[in-house]
């Protein structure tokens, strides 16, 4: 069993910044780690992603403005946002799948992005 733990959410005015993290009970060497988030009244989405090997991909709406780094030795996976708009506005979830596809979630952090 993973128990995952995401902070850093709070309320932030557009065009700011905000660093997300996660923090695992257990080692994540060969996970793969993602982002997801769920905006009021719409279905959960991928953020972004970062593979064991590192290879990272990103949702459309946050390229160009969002990165997605991992400390395997902390146990540690972390997501910036900056330009921040309202429509980030969302619950973010750190998800963990093991190589034999078992599937780990957060309990969320909200993100506000109101002015």
């Amino acid at each position: 069993q993973v128990q995952l733990v995401e902070s850093g959410g709070g309320l932030v005015q557009p065009g700011g910044s905000l660093r997300l993290s996660c923090a695992a009970s257990n080692s994540i060497f060969s996970d793969d780690m993602d982002w997801y988030r769920q905006p009021p009244g719409k279905e959960r989405e991928l953020v972004a992603s970062i593979s064991s090997t590192y290879a990272t991909n990103y949702a459309d709406s946050v390229k160009g403005r969002s990165t997605i780094s991992r400390d395997n030795a902390k146990k540690m996976v972390y997501l910036q946002i900056d330009r921040l708009k309202l429509e980030d506005t969302a619950v973010y979830y750190c998800h963990l799948q093991t190589p034999y596809r078992i599937h780990y979630w957060g309990k969320g952090t909200l993100v506000t992005v109101s002015s």
